[in-house]
């Protein structure tokens, strides 16, 4: 359940462009290899474009091939939220900022050690802020 009230998350919903509302908050997805993000490799954090919630930290980033960034660890364990996703034939594993909802993309278990994990995310609804800017 996300930590900020119902209030508060319609407020941070009206500022939202369409694709950026469409990917958090109707479990949308961006085309593979579209996002800047994906191909970001400075030291930072990645934030939720919603709320701004720390969700990743770039030093747990890596190239996946899949054409989304993709972390093998979150920022803290509490971070993101997972739900199970059965919009296709297979079950996933959907992930969503724990402190406002939004869908950020699904975890897979064929990641790199030491989680095995693979954050699969969509850049649309992350805010990069490099190390030592405040954003």
């Amino acid at each position: 359940m996300p930590k900020l009230s119902e209030d508060e998350i319609a407020r941070l919903k009206a500022g939202l462009d369409p694709q950026t509302y469409a990917i958090a908050f109707e479990e949308g997805t961006e085309r593979a290899f579209t996002h800047p993000l994906n191909t970001e490799k400075r030291s930072g954090t990645y934030h939720c474009k919603v709320c701004s919630q720390a969700l990743f930290s770039a030093t747990h980033k890596y190239e996946s091939g899949s054409g989304w960034p993709s972390f093998y660890d979150v920022s803290t364990s509490d971070a993101v939220e997972t739900r199970t996703d059965f919009k296709l034939s297979v079950p996933r594993t959907e992930i969503h900022c724990a402190n406002c909802g939004a869908h950020l993309g699904h975890v897979f278990p064929d990641g790199p050690r030491p989680t095995g994990q693979r954050y699969c995310t969509n850049g649309t609804v992350l805010d990069f802020r490099p190390e030592g800017k405040d954003g």
